[in-house]
This record gives structure tokens, sequence and C-alpha cells, in this order.
């Protein structure tokens, strides 16, 4: 591939916009932007949940991988046309979705935030997924968006829920539930 980037600083976007993938200059807060950006945090977020040192090594495999398919659907979104995400890959996540979530018991209670490290660090990383979906579905009101990029950003919230479970759980700590009934003191 080469050396892509040999200067870091640019300057370009001095005035506020910035390039697309497809060379095109827009403003840094559009929508297609904010979609694309908030895919590449959610991306970070996943990478502090990796450097969790006792995280399950299938979990930490299928995390690496998430991180590619993320990176694609930024790209995605960063090219308006391009095609990245497609049903197959919608597909494993409900697959990895079924297999961790087989051993977890129904749930019974809302599950806050937390049970150790790991599992309250995917519970940022989804919640920072959720906001990219909806800034893709934001975008999609304005300019197309393929619909295997707005499912691929829910199911995957979805999988991370089910994974904040499965790493409270390891953790030894468990899952934190939200009691309805409660005194603040």
């Amino acid at each position: 591939m080469g050396n892509r980037l040999s200067k870091i600083y640019t300057r370009t976007g001095d005035d506020g916009s910035t390039g697309l993938g497809d060379g095109t200059r827009v403003s840094k807060d559009s929508a297609r932007v904010a979609a694309y950006g908030t895919v590449d945090e959610a991306n970070s977020c996943i990478g502090v949940v990796l450097a969790c040192p006792d995280l399950p090594d299938d979990v930490r495999t299928l995390l690496v991988s998430v991180q590619h398919q993320l990176f694609d659907l930024g790209g995605e979104l960063c090219i308006p046309g391009h095609a990245a995400i497609d049903d197959a890959d919608i597909e494993r996540l409900e697959a990895q979705l079924d297999h961790h979530n087989a051993d977890l018991p129904a749930l019974k209670d809302f599950i806050l935030p937390g049970g150790g490290e790991a599992a309250a660090r995917c519970h940022v990383a989804r919640t920072v997924v959720r906001r990219a979906e909806r800034e893709a579905i934001t975008l999609a009101r304005q300019d197309a968006v393929r619909p295997q990029a707005i499912r691929y950003l829910n199911r995957l919230s979805d999988l991370l829920f089910v994974l904040a479970r499965v790493l409270a759980r390891a953790s030894g700590q468990g899952e934190v539930l939200w009691h309805h009934e409660r005194r603040c003191g």
C-alpha cells in the first residue's frame, strides 16, 4: 500500500472543512462527518476494552474482528456510495450474540453499567455505538446510507451489551442490577 500519510497536518481543515474519501470537501460538523466520526470513537472505545489484560481469548478475538469491521464501516460512511458492510457481517454478529447469550440467565431487571472494569468499558463502547447508530440514521435522512450500516451498528450495540454481561460474570463482580424501589440517604 505504500506511505499514505507523509505529513500528518495539512492545514486544509483550518477553515472548518474536511475531505471525504471521494475528495469532496464538507463541513466538519456535517451529518456525514458526525456519523463516521462516532464510528471511529466507538472503535476507540473497543480498543479501551481490549486494553483490559484479563479478557477471555474468544472475546478478544471477536472484538479485534469488530474493530476491523468498524474501520470498514467508517470508510463506507466517509465515501458516499461505497459499500463495505454486508448482510454476512450482520449474520456473524447475530451468531456471536446467540453464542454469548446462550449461557446467560434471562433478564428480569435492568442492568446498570458496571460489573468490573472490562464490563464497564464494554458498556461505554455500547453507548457510543448506539450514538453512532443515531448519527447514521440522521445522515440517512439527508443522504443515502445503506441499511446494512445501520443494522450492523444496531446488532453491535446488542452484542456489546451481552459481552458486558459475560464480562461482569467473568470478573466475579457480577452484574449491577437497577433497583426501582430505593431511597437515597
